[in-house]
């Protein structure tokens, strides 16, 4: 079973902090908003598929593969480019025969802990994640039987899936290609960033602007509302208000308002180096991601109501990306493996 990261309302604890930018208080209270934050100790893999270091290697490997499309020229990594934030640094996304798809590509920074995964939450597992693009014609346009025939060609995968499926006649199948990247992919996590260092105990870890920054944050600023937990996601859905005829999440739940033209709370681990933003690329920095939440949003029924305009000062926005900088970690190295001929 996944485990289950309890996230209380961040802002029920401002006041608690203690430097030149907050009110005095206790240790202890300061203690307890860190918890909040805290990174966890270990990645939890399902009974359904546990981990091996032998499937995580094979799942790597799939990743960076081109074959597992129907051109040789895609992998998952085309797409999610860990020098991009796990990202491609594109407002939207390229499909197969250099089509541009109708939305952005959605980072894979810290996905072992979610439920529901893509914009519009339509794939229930991370196995489920990792393989429908491979398989939909506008992505990567592999059909299972040319998929499998593929790999079954290669006699190093043979090796490689024998090795992480022990016991199994046929081990390359649908099922565990989609499992060996789903381990893969789970073990990316975001490394650590300043503010960690910082609710760790580092004082100097970040500047005083982030932490005025994280004050803004988690009060006026009002981001903690859904940006919550380690990951700075609640993985949930909302309609932020971005001018677009997409329907989100609400084309899976058309009789739910709140739902229509709602989209995945993406985590802000990394968030520097993942422009261009929103499910459709159309803010392009991260002033202007603030600048749509302080009023540059549309109105509709569907509007989440955290939406309101914030009146923030040109040094509130200021501070506020200066935390958002300090999520970024600097020290991890992704290396690309050598694939099988």
């Amino acid at each position: 079973m996944y485990k289950s990261i309890i996230v209380l309302p961040v802002f029920l604890f401002v006041g608690l902090l203690v430097s030149p930018v907050f009110a005095d208080t206790g240790s202890d209270d300061i203690h307890q908003l860190k918890q909040l934050y805290l990174r966890p100790s270990k990645v939890v893999y399902p009974p359904s598929n546990p981990y091996s270091k032998e499937k995580e290697n094979l799942g790597k490997t799939l990743f960076f593969d081109p074959r597992l499309s129907a051109s040789g020229t895609q992998s998952c990594a085309t797409c999610h480019n860990p020098s991009f934030g796990w990202e491609d640094g594109m407002a939207k996304a390229v499909g197969h025969s250099h089509k541009e798809l109708a939305r952005s590509t959605p980072s894979i920074l810290n996905l072992a802990w979610d439920h529901l995964f893509f914009w519009d939450g339509r794939a229930s597992s991370l196995e489920e994640q990792a393989i429908l693009p491979i398989i939909s014609e506008a992505e990567m346009n592999m059909s299972s039987d040319q998929l499998l025939a593929v790999v079954r060609g290669i006699s190093e995968y043979n090796q490689l899936f024998s090795g992480a499926f022990p016991r199994q006649e046929q081990p390359i199948n649908l099922e565990n290609i989609s499992k060996a990247i789903a381990t893969y992919e789970r073990g990316i996590v975001s490394g650590k960033a300043p503010f960690d260092y910082w609710i760790e105990g580092n004082d100097e870890a970040i500047s005083e602007k982030a932490k005025r920054g994280f004050v803004l944050f988690n009060t006026k600023a009002n981001c903690a509302a859904c940006h919550s937990g380690w990951q700075f996601s609640d993985s949930s859905f909302h309609d932020i208000g971005i001018p677009s005829d997409d329907l989100g999440r609400g084309e899976f739940i058309p009789h739910l308002s709140s739902m229509q033209h709602a989209f995945k709370t993406m985590g802000l681990r990394n968030i520097e180096q993942r422009a261009p933003y929103m499910h459709n690329g159309s803010q392009k920095t991260l002033e202007e991601v603030i600048n749509h939440y302080d009023g540059g949003f549309i109105e509709r029924d569907s509007l989440s109501d955290e939406m309101k305009i914030l009146n923030l000062t040109s040094s509130e926005k200021k501070d506020l990306i200066y935390f958002l900088k300090a999520l970024t970690s600097r020290d991890q190295v992704v290396t690309i493996p050598i694939l099988p001929k």
